[in-house]
């Protein structure tokens, strides 16, 4: 037989046409490529769908190479390097248990579990045995598995986590990793070999460890280590919950839905949100005579508004009488609002607004006095004033909610001990397994999805194409301040991505191939597929998921602020 000598037409991003073999692989062309710097490629996107390094091309095509500048190469860094984590981890301390828990301090907090308490010489001993197989350049090995093969290997390693995960899996078969002797299952693609992973650092956190890789931004750089206690402490107040409730996992949720059981853990876990949201008002209501202003920041989809109302609620049955004043009417006028790099408005900045006379307002309601209040028109992107009074008494707080709330100079002119600054975040306390989290971006992401389609109009493509400039603002906006907040308020809710399946999975199918968010529809429809659905007629008018799949009692509220 003669050998077939047809090629294939292969554009690449960067580079130009390449005609090639096929059978040839991602990797082998990114070193003919870049021979100099291939080791940085840690993935491609391939006529827009993700692939993995190992993936062998068969047909012309377009390839676009990336490291871990972009989103999908920084989530491959990070898991393969748990993936080298766990497997020297079990080397060093046999028969140990690593669970990663979730993002903390600029990297990942994980636990080791083993007979005696994890000391910092353990870590030490691990962290120098994963640059050992990194040194060695270790193959990542994929294999695909029969789902009752992968199980049986699982549970005789003691991944009893993986065995409950997969026997809700629909697929017949299993993608297994394989380093050395270790096997393992991630949502997720791997880098080929250990090999790529020449940046990570191990810290010694109580009782666990932080795993740091590069900076996005800066790849050549670890970022340093930054303490956060009041997000480590609501982290581990989530987690515990999670295990008094026995709902660790997706496959635990799961357990409590197949067995008509998740009623009272939705009961629960509301009853929980209320509780702490009534000791917020019981602390306000102690410091009611000094303090005047509650200020509310928190990223996108955290469920602010419906807190806000909540909390209203809870101040009122303490006898208070809060306002709210709307930061969005003190926008500047649209001609002096700053723009960004790309000649754009930035409406995130908060030099977009007018601090002078939103401080001078404060500092004379304050005072007892009145003021006339304005309204910000996005017609005509003028602040107008239509008659609008507003008095407060001196035992009547101000709520104020917005992105910027936490930062002091936002209310300059007010004492900080007239201020409580409270931070919410939907701090997601479930994960996949213990060696798969759920990032919290995800559970936002996939709310405002839902939210944009039901109240804004916007398409599931529309939400992914904005996704990456919320996320910039967040992170110069508000990320910073949170650790400012006298206290922290976790949205999230353990069931909700039982609920919010039903919601998104529809609209992330209506994603093409040749949509730029194809790529990203796809990952989360293959995270959304672990979970079993669940009822949303069993969720409270008063929860706060309400805000994002409709039915809540505060519907007028949350419908005025989708509008602004």
């Amino acid at each position: 037989m003669e050998a077939n000598n047809t090629l294939v037409q292969v554009q690449i991003e960067g580079v130009g046409s390449r005609q090639v073999k096929p059978g040839t692989t991602l990797q082998e062309l990114a070193k003919d490529c870049w021979p100099d710097s291939w080791r940085r490629i840690l993935a491609a996107y391939v006529d827009n769908d993700l692939r993995e390094l190992t993936y062998p091309i068969s047909e012309s095509c377009s390839v676009s190479f990336f490291g871990l500048e972009v989103k999908d190469g920084y989530r491959i860094y990070q898991r393969s390097a748990v993936f080298l984590l766990i497997r020297a981890a079990r080397e060093i301390l046999p028969g140990c248990r690593v669970i990663i828990e979730h993002s903390l301090s600029n990297g990942l907090y994980g636990e080791i579990h083993c007979q005696r308490a994890l000391m910092k010489k353990d870590l030490e001993a691990i962290e120098a045995r994963m640059r050992e197989i990194a040194s060695q350049d270790e193959p990542f090995e994929k294999f695909v598995l029969p789902k009752d093969e992968a199980m049986e290997l699982f549970e005789k390693d003691g991944q009893l986590d993986k065995v409950n995960l997969l026997k809700y899996r629909q697929s017949d078969t299993v993608n297994v990793y394989r380093s050395g002797w270790f096997h393992d299952y991630f949502y997720g693609y791997m880098v080929p070999s250990a090999g790529y992973l020449t940046k990570f650092r191990l810290h010694y956190y109580l009782p666990g460890f932080i795993l740091q890789i590069p900076d996005p931004d800066n790849p050549d750089r670890i970022p340093p280590y930054r303490e956060q206690p009041k997000l480590a402490s609501v982290h581990r107040e989530a987690e515990q919950w999670a295990k008094i409730l026995e709902v660790e996992t997706v496959a635990a949720l799961n357990d409590i839905i197949a067995q008509g059981k998740s009623g009272e853990l939705i009961r629960i876990a509301e009853a929980l949100h209320e509780k702490k949201i009534a000791q917020m008002a019981d602390m306000i209501l102690d410091r009611h005579d000094t303090l005047r202003v509650i200020l509310i920041a928190g990223p996108s989809s955290s469920g602010k508004t419906t807190f806000v109302q909540r909390l209203s609620v809870q101040l009122r049955v303490n006898g208070l009488k809060p306002v709210a004043i709307h930061l969005d009417d003190y926008f500047l006028d649209r001609e002096k609002t700053p723009k960004n790099e790309h000649g754009e408005y930035d409406f995130e900045s908060i030099e977009a607004i007018d601090l002078e006379l939103f401080n001078t307002h404060l500092t004379q309601l304050i005072q007892g006095e009145e003021v006339e209040i304005p309204t910000f028109d996005f017609t005509s992107g003028r602040r107008v004033y239509t008659g609008k009074r507003l008095r407060v008494d001196q035992g009547q707080p101000i709520i104020i909610e917005g992105i910027h709330a936490l930062n002091d100079r936002l209310t300059a002119s007010i004492p900080s001990g007239n201020k409580f600054k409270i931070y919410i975040s939907a701090l997601t306390q479930l994960n996949i397994d213990h060696h798969n989290r759920i990032p919290t971006t995800d559970g936002r992401l996939l709310r405002r999805i839902v939210r944009d389609h039901q109240f804004r109009g916007h398409s599931a493509q529309d939400t992914l194409r904005l996704w990456r400039a919320v996320r910039r603002g967040e992170k110069e906006n508000i990320f910073p301040f949170q650790e400012e907040a006298d206290v922290m308020f976790n949205s999230a809710l353990i069931y909700e991505f039982a609920v919010l399946k039903q919601f998104a999975e529809p609209l992330l199918q209506t994603i093409g191939r040749e949509d730029p968010g194809y790529s990203e529809a796809k990952r989360l429809l293959k995270f959304l597929s672990y979970f079993l659905p669940l009822d949303p007629d069993d969720v409270s008018p008063t929860s706060i998921l309400r805000e994002f799949i409709g039915g809540s009692c505060f519907e007028e509220t949350i419908s005025a602020a989708n509008e602004s």
